[in-house]
């Protein structure tokens, strides 16, 4: 999770920094976010596998995502939307270019940064979830002891109700006012 993070905030950074048209410190180490795409995702999908095991695919997200607060997914979807627009754009601009070999323009640093945001992002989200609601990574049965997934109320098979104590609930977007 640390590792996406840091993958993200990095690829937040050279975007911006291509936008503004500033050069990426390093230079070419920046196409390094292409590699650390693969060693925080092949986690990731395990992860994220395994809270869903059981789920309908549609439901992947929603499952996976329950140990989140509300404005994370917000966030995650914008991110989405906005990497669709940003390698839109980077196309229609890009297209007459020439090809340069070498140290990479930053409107191609910008094209490739937005991807990057994404999966670092989706990263970070789900395995953040994984910790804060670690009961999604375990097997879940009914009181009759069918298997059930995280977002059933009640079993499929037999229909009886799920203990609350089952309920995986989303974290408040406020800290907790409880005293101690």
């Amino acid at each position: 999770m640390v590792l996406a993070a840091i993958g993200f905030i990095l690829s937040v950074t050279a975007h911006v920094m291509a936008l503004l048209g500033i050069p990426i410190p390093g230079g070419g180490l920046v196409w390094g976010l292409h590699i650390g795409i693969f060693v925080v995702w092949i986690p990731t999908v395990l992860v994220g596998n395994r809270m869903t095991r059981g789920t309908n695919r549609k439901d992947f997200w929603k499952t996976t995502l329950v140990g989140c607060p509300v404005w994370m997914p917000r966030v995650l979807h914008v991110v989405f939307f906005y990497a669709i627009f940003n390698f839109i754009y980077f196309l229609i601009t890009t297209s007459s270019h020439p090809k340069i070999t070498g140290v990479a323009p930053p409107s191609v640093v910008r094209g490739f940064s937005g991807h990057w945001m994404v999966f670092y992002g989706a990263a970070f989200v789900t395995l953040y979830s994984a910790i804060h609601a670690p009961r999604l990574l375990r097997e879940r049965k009914c009181p009759q002891g069918h298997s059930v997934t995280p977002l059933d109320r009640f079993c499929p098979k037999c229909g009886t109700a799920l203990p609350e104590s089952m309920e995986t609930p989303r974290i408040p977007d406020k800290p907790s006012t409880m005293s101690l």
